[in-house]
């Protein structure tokens, strides 16, 4: 059985990389689409739901795929430091990969807005960490004048490198399934990630990998919607702080993924959020942070919608891939708040099974 060596090793072909890129890796992607049986049933008799799990990259999100790409474009164009604004898997991937090639890490957030586990994770990779009195648009642009007028690369994925290493996603979800699915469901925040799933699904399309394309199903947090709204959103507000965003750098890239796909994109409550968040934990098994629920809460939304009446029960299998952005311990703070705190009583085994119920 061949080696695993992470995605640039395994679709080279379809990257923009060379013999002479030094590929920075952590052994990113390949990680499991996950089928969803309690989803799939509340949808229909017909319709299969998967999850595709990118908390199981090796930093714990998504991120991971266009990092290594990044990182490793860096590195051939001879950088010796990189820098990025980040609501915070951005800076933990940033920084872990940084680390892994011998650069110097430079991230810049929006104060108080940052989940602590990431915030722990860029710190731990030696990242230097600046957080501003503003928020993450603010942050962005900053970092972005650094990088035009300054020795370091940019890693936003407005560095077309990071959506390169994305689309890598939506190869192995068509890899495993055998075609792609009929609908995709993904949060927004920042955008880059709809952009990069559509391009990989387009890419597949061409190299007449797969035979057919997925409608987009992109969703927002309601306290932080822009791309619903139309408009830039200066005081976002949402617990979901990965799209905790009120100018996507992706925008219209996101809105053409949208138009091109014949999608949609919308926006969920922060309450539904949470009850998608619980959902996954309680009934499926998968613990993500809060943004990653975004696209299970947009997914219960439309079924509540009647957006699938006319597809149930009909003997064409629908097929529904959701993604899920990042892993739980990201952003534990939110877990401990929403549930209850376990009782403590005696050292004995008849307290303990009394208090089971067992």
């Amino acid at each position: 059985m061949k080696r695993y060596n992470g995605v640039i090793e395994r679709y080279r072909k379809y990257l923009p990389v060379s013999s002479k890129t030094p590929v920075v890796s952590l052994h990113e992607g390949n990680t499991p689409l996950i089928f969803a049986p309690k989803i799939s049933g509340a949808l229909g008799s017909n319709f299969k739901v998967y999850l595709k799990y990118e908390g199981l990259n090796p930093t714990g999100s998504f991120k991971d795929r266009g990092m290594t790409v990044a990182i490793s474009k860096a590195k051939e164009q001879g950088a010796r430091a990189v820098i990025c604004a980040s609501t915070g898997n951005t800076s933990a991937s940033a920084a872990a990969f940084s680390a892994k090639g011998n650069l110097k890490c430079l991230v810049v957030i929006p104060e108080g807005a940052i989940a602590l586990g990431k915030l722990a994770q860029a710190l731990i990779h030696n990242a230097r960490v600046i957080a501003i009195r503003g928020n993450f648009d603010q942050a962005l642009k900053i970092v972005l004048e650094i990088s035009q007028n300054y020795p370091v690369k940019l890693v936003n994925s407005i560095n077309p490198f990071r959506i390169e290493g994305q689309k890598t996603a939506s190869f192995e979800i068509c890899d495993y399934l055998g075609r792609a699915p009929d609908f995709h469901c993904l949060p927004v925040g920042n955008a880059g990630n709809i952009t990069a799933y559509w391009k990989g699904y387009k890419e597949y399309y061409c190299h007449r990998k797969i035979k057919q394309l997925p409608k987009m199903l992109g969703f927002q947090a309601k306290g932080s919607a822009p791309i619903v709204k139309g408009y830039a959103i200066k005081n976002p507000k949402t617990i979901a702080t990965a799209i905790k965003i009120g100018n996507p750098a992706s925008w219209k890239q996101a809105v053409s993924a949208r138009d091109e796909s014949k999608g949609l994109i919308k926006a969920v409550s922060d309450a539904q959020i949470l009850s998608a968040y619980k959902f996954l934990s309680q009934k499926e098994g998968v613990f993500v942070e809060p943004a990653s629920a975004a696209s299970i809460a947009g997914l219960f939304m439309l079924e509540s919608e009647g957006f699938f009446s006319n597809l149930k029960n009909k003997r064409k299998e629908i097929v529904i891939v959701c993604t899920l952005t990042g892993h739980g311990l990201k952003d534990p703070q939110i877990a401990i708040k929403s549930i209850k705190h376990p009782p403590v009583v005696e050292a004995s085994t008849s307290t303990v099974v009394k208090t089971a119920r067992i």
